[in-house]
C-alpha cells in the first residue's frame, strides 16, 4: 500500500475536507474523449502526489463530474495519471453522497454477477453492456488520508468498478470486445 498522503512540508494530510464542499472549490475541466491515449495509461499511486495537489484534483473531479451529469469520474478522464476517482450514486436522486477514492483495490464478494448497460463520459452516446460483480469489497484512502475498508453493492459497486477500470487504462469498450475482466481486482 502506498505511503500516507503528506503535504509539501511532510506533514500528514489534514483531517478533512468534507467531499460535499469540495466541488464548489473545483474547476470544471475538459473530459478526454476516446480514443485519447491518456485514457489507456495505467495510473500512479496518489501517495506520491502531495496533499495540496490531491485536494485540488479531487475538487476538480467533483466539479467536472457534477457539471457533466455523471455519477463517477476518474483522474485519467481529465488528463491526470493518478489513482483517484470520485463518485456520487445518489445526487441525481436528491441524496448527494460524494465519495473521493484514492489508490483503490477492489475484489468481488460472493459469486453474483449482473450485466447492465453502462455509459461513460469519455465515450459519449455509446452505452455498452458490461458484466460485473454485484457486491465488492474496496480498500482505499479517503480525503482524510484514512484507510477505508468498504463493502459496496448494486449501483455503488458498479460505479466504483467502472471508475477503477479507468485507473488501469480499461474502458467499457473492452467489455464489448470481449477483452474485459469483471472489473474487480
Amino acid at each position: 500500500m502506498p505511503e500516507p498522503l503528506s503535504g509539501e512540508d511532510g506533514a500528514q494530510a489534514p483531517r478533512g475536507p468534507d467531499p460535499a464542499g469540495l466541488a464548489a472549490q473545483g474547476r470544471i475541466r475538459p473530459i478526454l474523449i476516446h480514443p485519447d491515449p491518456a485514457l489507456r495509461r495505467v495510473c500512479e499511486p496518489v501517495g506520491r502526489l502531495g496533499w495540496d495537489r490531491v485536494s485540488q484534483l479531487a475538487a476538480d473531479l467533483l466539479a467536472t463530474m457534477y457539471h457533466a451529469g455523471g455519477r463517477g469520474l476518474a483522474a485519467p478522464q481529465i488528463g491526470e495519471s493518478w489513482r483517484i476517482f470520485v463518485m456520487d450514486h445518489g445526487w441525481k436522486d436528491g441524496t448527494p453522497l460524494p465519495r473521493v477514492v484514492m489508490d483503490p483495490e477492489i475484489a468481488p464478494l460472493g459469486g453474483e454477477v449482473e450485466t447492465m448497460e453502462e455509459a461513460c463520459l469519455s465515450i459519449p452516446g455509446r452505452p455498452v453492456a458490461v458484466t460485473r460483480p454485484v457486491t465488492v469489497s474496496m480498500r482505499c484512502f479517503d480525503m482524510t488520508g484514512a484507510l477505508q475498508l468498504l463493502t459496496l453493492a448494486g449501483i455503488e459497486a458498479r460505479i466504483a468498478q467502472h471508475e477503477a477500470d479507468h485507473l488501469d487504462g480499461r474502458l467499457i469498450l473492452d467489455a464489448r470486445d470481449g477483452a474485459a475482466d469483471s472489473g474487480a481486482r
